[in-house]
């Protein structure tokens, strides 16, 4: 029965040179509920990398003549949002301090304990799930409040569009005046979202709301 929380089922890609430990570790995956697709050695899983997307690479560091780092750089370069979980030999504290320097998500030791191993996947999906789910609606707001979209096509409002654009890329500080309910807060996030701080939070304040202390 399918025990993680996703929907649709996590695509993940396991990796190692031993066949009963691959199939071992796929077996258990598949149990939680992943959809998992295998790979025997390093130069076959980054062939899959390049060629298809995944949620989750859980693969062994140590494989033949390509190794777990090389499948971790191939897993960044191709899809930097895909976490990547190495496994490690039982007390290679060099090992694992090495894969995290590189970029993995997290490393197990073997022999692991199930409950271990489910618990890193779900953490290091729910994470890339997050991440793309703020991705997508940094998207949407960045098309909502884009320039081309205030209303508006009258000459006076064609200055403010000039405006925006001049002012969106310096640090100077921008005072917006104007009637309740003109749209001094939809050209403020214009501003905004035209700005080299467009990634960062836009935070509006009521100051009306606020206590003169």
């Amino acid at each position: 029965p399918m025990t993680v929380p996703f929907s649709p089922p996590p695509h993940v890609l396991v990796i190692d040179d031993d066949q009963a430990a691959r199939e071992l570790l796929s077996r258990i995956l598949r149990q939680e509920g992943y959809q998992v697709a295998i790979a025997a050695d390093g130069e076959e899983a980054i062939r899959r990398i390049e060629a298809e997307p995944f949620d989750l690479v859980v693969s062994d560091i140590r494989m033949g003549r390509t190794n777990g780092y090389e499948v971790l750089a191939a897993t960044r370069e191709k899809s930097p949002e895909t976490p990547v979980v190495l496994l490690t030999a039982f007390g290679d504290i060099d090992g694992a301090m090495e894969a995290i320097r590189r970029g993995a998500y997290d490393y197990l030791s073997k022999p692991y304990h199930i409950e271990g191993l489910r618990q890193v996947c779900e953490r290091a999906v729910t994470l890339r799930r997050l991440t793309q789910e703020n991705r997508l609606l940094r998207r949407s707001l960045k098309e909502k409040y884009h320039l081309a979209s205030i209303v508006g096509r009258s000459t006076v409002m064609l200055e403010v569009y000039k405006m925006v654009a001049r002012v969106a890329p310096s640090d100077v500080a921008v005072l917006i005046s104007g009637e309740s309910g003109t749209g001094k807060e939809l050209v403020a996030r214009a501003i905004h979202t035209e700005s080299t701080r467009a990634p960062r939070p836009f935070v509006a304040v009521n100051c009306g709301a606020l206590a003169e202390g």
